[in-house]
């Protein structure tokens, strides 16, 4: 498990196809992470890791059972300044194609424990570890696809200018019931507005939410369908969340 929880080096650019793609949030007015936070981060995430290690155990070992090894899903994600990491969650889909070798839909390859897992934010627990590391924080915007960067606008590219976090502003007021410039919008919000009592206040209302799960997925959809840019283009569901 540990082999997976490596912390990659900062990256200015990503690559797409055969065409290197310069990141547009990548700027020198970044705010510096306070040391405060980092703090919280690190002691927050060793006390949840301890407390929850047995349900940690517990769902590796459902998932090795019901579905075989790996039990981890990793992909690379745009952290601050859109620098790129390796996000670490728990496996919630199957790996199911069609005739022509193209995955399955997200709708027909999501297990029944996935479908648990998601619902009760369980999937996310291996996060912290990405948090341990310091490529996350407990409490941020979410951690999007690599290919999002290069769709945002200028204002919804600040959402980079603070690490990613396992919870954030825009999930627990709606999560993936908002639509993206509404997300975008929020997280924005944080970026501006960012304090210890507004981390704490967002903290609570996730752990209230957990009993209560909302927003976890639009309708018709098992995941958030993909962010095609500002434009009127449609949607299409990866996994993105």
């Amino acid at each position: 498990m540990f082999r997976l929880l490596y912390r990659t080096q900062p990256q200015q650019a990503f690559f797409k196809g055969s065409f290197l793609v310069k990141c547009s949030c990548m700027n020198k007015s970044i705010r510096p992470i306070p040391p405060g936070k980092r703090l919280f981060d690190i002691l927050f995430s060793l006390l949840v890791l301890v407390l929850l290690s047995p349900v940690i155990l517990i769902l590796a070992l459902l998932l090795w059972v019901t579905q075989g090894w790996p039990v981890f899903f990793t992909q690379v994600r745009p952290g601050l300044d859109g620098r790129l990491f390796k996000l670490v969650k728990f496996r919630t889909m199957r790996a199911a194609f069609d005739a022509n070798g193209k995955p399955l839909p997200d709708e027909q390859r999501i297990t029944g424990l996935g479908h648990f897992m998601r619902r009760t934010s369980l999937d996310e627990l291996p996060e912290f570890f990405n948090v341990l590391m310091g490529d996350m924080s407990v409490v941020g915007p979410r951690p999007l696809l690599v290919q999002y960067l290069e769709r945002y606008s200028p204002e919804q590219a600040r959402r980079h200018d603070v690490l990613p976090g396992v919870t954030g502003w825009a999930q627990v007021n709606g999560r993936n019931a908002l639509t993206w410039d509404e997300k975008f919008k929020l997280d924005v919000w944080y970026v501006d507005h960012w304090s210890f009592g507004l981390d704490l206040r967002i903290i609570l209302m996730t752990v209230a939410g957990l009993f209560k799960p909302q927003g976890i997925s639009q309708p018709g959809h098992a995941t958030m369908p993909e962010f095609m840019g500002n434009s009127p283009d449609s949607e299409k569901s990866n996994n993105s969340d």
